[in-house]
């Protein structure tokens, strides 16, 4: 890596691509578009400068320049990115919505490792990751943003050992839950309480990398931890037909309510005592709204399932109070609330104002008129437009969506994102 730099290397690519599987070239040199656009007049179109061209700059006092910026550069490899520059590690928790490829590995009936999956996803040549959607996903979007230079590696991938795991880990796995038993119509998956037991493998292996004294730092300092889990806990769980009918009986919807928040607040508690500080925490959607919901109730295309968005929305309200009481409780650390159901619901109701044509139909599905049943593979119906499609599949949003999502919580303000946004808690 180190010979990338200016003072070792006679050319300087504005991107590289680490050796981890399905890595992005993400575009980590942000003080070398500084110097190249202020110092040396160049437009941050061109692909590179090579070493004549920073020599016959050099003419004039830009050695001194040249020399800063090579320290500059040398810190920022051997330290990571600065504290205002980028994250040090991403750690994401979660469901099919941030799922990177854990589910690849396991012997389970929800998987996304087929195409046209992952069409759109650059990194791999559009061949499918495991990602339930055509590119990025929220996670990788925010973490591309927020200056990581690499995508969080799938803990079940092969390559999540060594210094791949300084950028984080994803730990997400398609219909994972709250609740154990959430998901089990998959045969297999890893739920919050699996996720975060291997979560405690990686930060023993951070000890064996930095050192105790620097691991600790690195992960409560320098890391986010970000959650996006408990839609189902509802579809695959609390309304999920014939499976649920008799925990239907027993329990109110308070009662299972209950439950989950009950099991996120000790979840949540686990991380912070094995050192996350950093959280952001998304709430459900609107999970009435999906294609798959609105075509099994045979809706029309304006409405949504009633009971599935007041349930999200009952929970969603227990969450909020229950990230600030754990604010004033668990000292020390940040929990911020992404309100993803109230972002959706936008993109929803008004998709034509951010240049969608569709927020009912899937991209790439069967069945229905919003081809919200049969889920997204080969022999998938697949549209022409991708990016004018809210939703990829019967259940996940489009790349299109999803990085209108992302943005809004990486600057947006606390009408999606509280108490501060994505770039302000890195930074803190």
């Amino acid at each position: 890596m180190f010979d990338q730099l200016p003072c070792i290397k006679q050319s300087i690519p504005l991107q590289i691509v680490e050796s981890n599987q399905m890595q992005t070239p993400y575009n980590i040199y942000k003080p070398l578009k500084v110097y190249r656009q202020k110092y040396l007049g160049i437009s941050s179109t061109v692909a590179s400068i090579s070493f004549e061209e920073i020599t016959m700059a050099s003419v004039k006092p830009w050695s001194l320049v040249l020399v800063v910026f090579c320290i500059m550069s040398l810190s920022y490899f051997v330290n990571g990115a600065g504290s205002n520059e980028g994250l040090g590690a991403s750690f994401i928790f979660g469901d099919s919505l941030v799922d990177a490829g854990n589910n690849n590995y396991l012997q389970t009936l929800s998987r996304a490792n087929i195409p046209p999956n992952g069409i759109d996803f650059k990194a791999s040549g559009g061949q499918p990751t495991g990602r339930y959607t055509n590119g990025r996903t929220i996670g990788d979007i925010v973490g591309e943003e927020l200056g990581v230079p690499s995508y969080a590696v799938p803990y079940l991938a092969p390559n999540s050992t060594g210094k791949a795991i300084l950028y984080g880990v994803n730990y997400a796995s398609g219909g994972g839950g709250i609740m154990n038993a959430t998901g089990r119509i998959f045969v297999n998956r890893l739920g919050l309480d699996i996720q975060i037991d291997y979560f405690n493998n990686t930060r023993k292996q951070f000890d064996k990398l930095l050192g105790p004294s620097k691991a600790k730092d690195y992960i409560s300092k320098r890391s986010i931890f970000s959650i996006t889990i408990g839609a189902n806990d509802f579809l695959n769980n609390y309304l999920l037909p014939v499976l649920s009918f008799g925990a239907r009986i027993s329990e109110s919807p308070d009662a299972f309510i209950d439950d989950m928040i009950n099991h996120i607040r000790n979840q949540l508690t686990r991380l912070y005592q094995l050192g996350a500080r950093k959280f952001v925490i998304g709430n459900v959607g609107p999970i009435g709204c999906i294609p798959y919901q609105k075509t099994i109730n045979q809706l029309n295309e304006n409405e949504c399932v009633d009971l599935a968005n007041k349930l999200a929305m009952q929970y969603n309200r227990r969450l909020k109070e229950l990230l600030s009481e754990l604010n004033g409780k668990l000292q020390g650390a940040i929990f911020v609330h992404a309100n993803v159901y109230d972002l959706v619901m936008e993109l929803i109701t008004n998709y034509t104002k951010y240049g969608f044509t569709t927020a009912s139909k899937a991209c790439c599905g069967n069945g229905g008129q919003f081809a919200g049943i049969i889920p997204c593979g080969p022999t998938s119906s697949l549209c022409k437009d991708r990016e004018k499609h809210v939703f990829w599949d019967p259940y996940h949003p489009s790349e299109a969506a999803n990085v209108i999502i992302a943005r809004q919580l990486l600057n947006g303000n606390t009408t999606y994102i509280s108490p501060v946004n994505l770039k302000q808690l890195r930074n803190l």
